[in-house]
């Protein structure tokens, strides 16, 4: 009888870690218990993370890789991986302990990314980079930034103005931003004179007056971009009372592109902050602040609920009973937020579905 060749057993999967930098990679392979198979640095580019990919695929078939820094040297990586169908797992960086008797290396690094994504410990799925939130958080990056030098300049202002000679000063200090932004704006001081203090004051209150207003007008010019791309991309969040362009937006890049990475509103709320921590002992149960989280989407929240304890009929009633019932208002504030977390999660990911929101 002819005799049948046996077949070859198949490879065992693998898993990958980099370790990401700006100019290279570090890569590394283990096998299914942790062994390491291979080490090698790649160029930071389209090409190495070609090459990356096929030096990992020579030793078996790719189960997942672990990258540190997806949303910032990683992004380009951890993009070319999602087009390869490739599971990418975010790790956060080694503990300080770990380091100290390990030591510090690329290669040490991207092994300890390996490892735990094997070991699936301390892991996260990464945002994806190619879509409309992608966007929204670019031209937020580029608001958020006018917005903070735009308040530098006015508190500039009006730092200059104390120190101002007693006429100029008596002028401006009782003027509201608008109009003093107008006034020193529109000044024609003499630049012959600059060694005069009075002169000098004007022409930095008027330098810094035209920035404010070429700020403002970059924030309005990007405030016209930023409403419609949140509209098209979550119109029912901004129809939630309190929920303006701005808090939407927030909420949106915090939760991501692929938003089904959060597998609860209590994902959410934690992902934002909202969520109380656990501090219990013994026969000791309580909770404390959490201070942790994306702290963006946390001020988001507290503005959310801002609003609504001015002009929500039902949010100022629950304030007077928990009030009675001995909370403080800070303490109100956190159940709020917690709430509202609950909420705009089910709106954010309910993917066209009609849910009713649930106020506190």
């Amino acid at each position: 009888m002819p005799t049948i060749a046996p077949h070859p057993a198949p490879l065992p999967e693998i898993t990958g870690g980099v370790d990401t930098h700006l100019d290279t990679h570090t890569a590394a392979v283990l096998d299914p218990i942790g062994r390491i198979l291979g080490t090698r640095q790649f160029p930071a580019d389209p090409a190495g993370y070609t090459a990356l990919l096929d030096w990992m695929h020579t030793f078996g078939p790719l189960r997942r890789v672990g990258v540190e820094g997806t949303g910032a040297y990683g992004a380009g990586l951890a993009r070319q991986l999602h087009r390869k169908q490739v599971e990418v797992i975010e790790v956060d960086r080694p503990h300080r302990k770990t380091r100290r008797f390990q030591g510090k290396s690329d290669p040490i690094d991207a092994i300890a990314a390996a490892r735990t994504a094997l070991a699936a410990e301390r892991t996260g799925i990464p945002k994806h980079r190619d879509g409309r939130v992608e966007a929204l958080r670019a031209l937020r990056v580029a608001r958020r930034s006018a917005v903070e030098q735009r308040a530098d300049t006015q508190r500039q202002i009006r730092a200059l103005i104390v120190t101002a000679p007693d006429p100029l000063r008596e002028r401006l200090r009782g003027l509201r931003v608008p109009k003093l932004i107008t006034t020193c704006a529109a000044w024609r001081p003499d630049t012959a004179d600059t060694a005069a203090p009075a002169t000098a004051t004007r022409l930095a209150l008027r330098s810094l007056a035209r920035r404010h207003q070429q700020l403002t007008t970059e924030i309005a010019d990007l405030d016209q971009l930023l409403h419609p791309l949140v509209a098209a991309i979550s119109p029912r969040l901004l129809a939630v009372p309190g929920v303006g362009t701005d808090v939407a937006g927030q909420l949106l890049v915090t939760a991501g592109e692929n938003h089904d990475r959060l597998t609860s509103e209590a994902a959410f709320a934690m992902l934002c902050g909202a969520a109380p921590i656990p501090a219990s002992s013994g026969k000791t149960t309580r909770h404390r602040l959490n201070r942790g989280g994306d702290r963006q989407a946390n001020a988001a929240l507290y503005r959310v609920v801002l609003t609504r304890l001015r002009w929500d009929p039902r949010t100022r009633a629950y304030l007077q009973r928990r009030t009675a019932q001995g909370l403080t208002k800070k303490e109100i504030i956190r159940c709020l937020k917690r709430y509202i977390a609950r909420e705009l999660y089910r709106i954010i990911t309910a993917n066209g579905l009609e849910l009713t929101p649930r106020h506190p």
